[in-house]
């Protein structure tokens, strides 16, 4: 298969009403909502199997395939397309609850296929251990004149009992493909586990990537710094060109297969840790729009409720722990999923930082979430977010907090009580237990830039203008805006970026956090070390 990325895609039509109208007119909500699911088969259960003599893995399954018998394997998908002509596409990793020890392969096929599974060792010559693979096949109804129906089919395979520290080498297939055979070996990947105490290392982030140019440039940018893992703070590939949530909202569900193949060459050896944003609330699938992400990503299940809300969930690495959150839940800007946990996730929030700042070894504490607490670009800031989540990022003391959804680069100085409560000019230091928290907007992964608001310059690394007042506005409720004049706003950058995060241990930990741009030359930079 051959995917062409040359530049951003054009924009996919809105359609009238997902539903054909003879039916439509003759359906309650609940039947029209049966109606666009039906044919959504998404299987929960990850497939793990029995011990492994030596000890490579703690679920690797024996002779011929076979399981412990511990969980229930998915029934096989079947494809009149003889498997030896399928190949897999679009590998993305991710961890499971625990980075020293699991790991999510995820994939996709372009047709069905029979008993998918993983290949696996410690040497890329001995990929002798197999695990059995589940399909999850995901339908997206047809629109008159608009689209035909699209079948995808998303694979995953969990890794558990893995050796901390150790390097992986791994190969996906089915029945009538085997990445081991001479002509696959290609295809052979590579992941390292965390090392159970890492004195130093890497992590990145962007936000609003989507399929053009300027995200494969800055997947070569991720690349080039080596991360243990990278962080998606949501709009991931831009499939919903509307982001309201809305089955009336422009879809095309094949921009994903553009997606993943763009990003192969990275996600297929850095955990690939996404969350959800906007235009990720694809209606199609499911009443909150997540079935979609449900198909296609294994996330950690160590949220409140990953059947639901598979963008909410934690993990450690090092000395850093890490949560993401869905902040469609409390976003008063795009009220399509307002409320939908009922307050379950901030309930969830509250308890999760607390049990982080008490586990031992954790000096910091990373949020990421989509909707910006604190910019001054085109969606500004959202009230919903600051009212629910805040309070709890000072009352824990959240070391930095990193967001999406507007298309630049703005960082905060270290806010405490919603002003500044230390200046962070481009440099700096600053301790989050004396001077508040930085919030940092990573929006620039590769979709359409935005601006600032009129009259106001950009200053960066290397292009630093005067520091002053910016008028700018915030989200309430209702959706109703309101007009703020703030001095947070500290650095600002017009342009495809994104972060790249040292995270030290020691007598002295410390988190290094650097902007890069597209080329990977950087615009910003400052140090986050407590009780400094």
């Amino acid at each position: 298969m051959t995917v062409l990325i040359g530049g951003t895609p054009p924009e996919p039509p809105v359609p009238d009403v997902g539903i054909p109208e003879h039916l439509a007119v003759r359906m309650s909500m609940a039947e029209q909502y049966e109606y666009l699911r039906t044919k959504l088969t998404r299987r929960r259960t990850l497939v793990t199997a029995g011990a492994v003599a030596g000890g490579l893995l703690t679920g690797c399954a024996g002779k011929g395939g076979t399981t412990d018998g511990k969980a229930a394997l998915p029934s096989p998908a079947t494809s009149k397309v003889p498997g030896a002509v399928v190949t897999p596409f679009g590998r993305h990793l991710a961890f499971g609850a625990d980075p020293k020890t699991e790991m999510r392969i995820s994939w996709q096929v372009p047709f069905a296929v029979r008993k998918p599974y993983v290949r696996v060792g410690t040497r890329p010559d001995d990929l002798s251990r197999r695990i059995t693979a589940e399909v999850r096949d995901l339908h997206t109804p047809g629109l008159t004149g608009v689209r035909p129906a699209v079948e995808q089919y998303y694979v995953h395979a969990a890794l558990d009992g893995l050796r901390p520290g150790t390097t992986y080498y791994y190969g996906v297939g089915h029945e009538g493909y085997d990445p081991a055979a001479p002509a696959h070996r290609p295809t052979i990947g590579s992941f390292r586990t965390a090392p159970a105490n890492p004195e130093k290392f890497v992590f990145t982030a962007f936000g609003d990537q989507g399929v053009s140019n300027a995200a494969a440039a800055n997947d070569h940018v991720i690349l080039r710094e080596d991360p243990a893992f990278h962080l998606h703070a949501g709009d991931i590939c831009y499939a919903d060109t509307n982001g309201q949530g809305k089955t009336t909202d422009g879809y095309d569900p094949t921009y994903w297969n553009l997606f993943l193949k763009q990003n192969e060459p990275v996600s297929r050896s850095v955990p690939w840790m996404v969350t959800t944003g906007n235009h990720d609330m694809e209606a199609w699938y499911s009443p909150d729009g997540y079935g979609g992400q449900l198909a296609r990503w294994s996330l950690p299940e160590n949220g409140f409720d990953p059947t639901h809300a598979p963008g909410v969930y934690s993990f450690v690495y090092g000395n850093v722990g890490v949560v993401a959150l869905d902040a469609n839940d409390v976003s008063y800007e795009i009220t399509a999923n307002l409320g939908y946990t009922d307050g379950k996730q901030t309930k969830w929030l509250d308890g999760r930082l607390r049990e982080l700042r008490a586990t031992e070894g954790v000096d910091f504490v990373v949020v990421f979430f989509h909707h910006c607490a604190y910019s001054t670009s085109s969606h500004a800031s959202d009230g919903g977010v600051r009212a629910e989540w805040l309070p709890l990022f000072a009352r824990h003391e959240v070391d930095l907090v990193i967001n999406g959804h507007n298309h630049v680069y703005e960082r905060t100085d270290a806010i405490r009580d919603n002003a500044v409560g230390r200046a962070v000019p481009i440099g700096a230091s600053t301790d989050p237990t004396k001077d508040g928290i930085v919030y940092v907007t990573a929006g620039g992964g590769g979709r359409d830039l935005y601006g600032f608001p009129a009259g106001v310059k950009e200053s960066y690394e290397g292009h630093v203008t005067r520091h002053g007042t910016v008028d700018t506005m915030q989200w309430g409720e209702g959706q109703h805006t309101k007009a703020e004049t703030v001095e947070w706003s500290r650095v600002r950058y017009r342009g495809f970026s994104l972060l790249s995060i040292e995270a030290e241990s020691g007598s002295t930990p410390r988190l290094k956090v650097s902007a890069l741009d597209g080329d990977g030359k950087r615009i910003d930079h400052f140090e986050v070390r407590r009780g400094h």
